[in-house]
């Protein structure tokens, strides 16, 4: 006697067969051109780049200035997370729309709206440069376009956290006689700990990719990302590869810490 089951375990076999393709096609896109940059960079070459000054002042750079604004976004980016997770009020889908504007803002016009605002004439620079301060082509540049640009990956983990956590739990501590701020740092924060770091190490992630903004607002000094595309329009591809490898080697090494570490698996 034929099972019922045959046919239909056919028909979803077929079915995911097919998505299988597709979704494998995809990933062999992105796959190719990672490979294609290993395999042709060799570890002599790769190695050699960390002899030359500029590509290590240029590391430091790149991954201090991400920090720096990693550190400076933790500040206000953790109170409005945890207020889109936790609180209802008029204007809250705007807002998060806004928190989300940079990540579909072409980021070369990030850069000129940033520069509009910072520049020596700009908005704010303007009152800024006779106090010498400044944000053209120097640090304080570099970490305001990486921070524009990245805000919105630890604003938009930290909440997703945030909205995780029992809010009963809360409620069972205010009973208790917790004040708000102790039911944050004592609940709320330990519970959600890992969307938070999470968060804070890809907009640090983001921000060491960062080129349109930077490029524009500060291009001196010289961060990886500029480094690499000078390289190349002035010395060709094969000056360029080995240090492009090092930003890719850099993200898989985040991705695999957030996915192993971070981010692991429920059972």
């Amino acid at each position: 006697m034929r099972s019922r089951g045959g046919p239909l375990s056919h028909k979803r076999l077929a079915f995911d067969l097919f998505f299988s393709i597709a979704g494998g096609l995809l990933v062999l896109f992105i796959l190719l051109p990672l490979v294609s940059t290993l395999l042709s960079t060799t570890p002599v070459d790769f190695l050699a780049s960390f002899d030359d000054p500029e590509v290590l002042h240029s590391i430091g750079l790149t991954f201090g200035a991400a920090a720096i604004a990693t550190v400076l976004a933790l500040g206000s980016g953790i109170p409005l997370a945890y207020l889109l997770a936790r609180r209802q009020f008029h204007g809250k889908r705007l807002l998060e729309a806004i928190v989300n504007l940079p990540i579909v803002i072409p980021h070369t016009a990030a850069g000129i709206a940033l520069l509009l605002v910072f520049g020596r004439h700009g908005l704010l620079g303007q009152w800024l440069y006779p106090l010498g301060i400044t944000f053209t082509d120097n640090l304080a540049g570099i970490v305001v376009a990486m921070l524009f640009v990245s805000l919105p990956f630890l604003v938009n983990l930290s909440r997703e956290s945030f909205a995780m956590v029992d809010d009963e739990l809360e409620r069972v501590a205010m009973t208790d006689g917790a004040s708000y701020w102790q039911v944050f740092w004592h609940v709320t924060l330990p519970l959600a700990w890992r969307g938070v770091l999470g968060g804070a190490v890809m907009m640090w992630a983001r921000g060491i990719s960062e080129f349109g903004a930077v490029v524009i607002l500060a291009y001196h000094p010289k961060i990886v990302p500029v480094l690499v595309y000078e390289r190349y329009e002035g010395f060709g591809l094969d000056a360029a590869q080995p240090i492009a490898l090092l930003l890719i080697l850099v993200a898989l090494v985040v991705f695999i810490l957030l996915r192993l570490a971070l981010l692991p698996e429920r059972d």
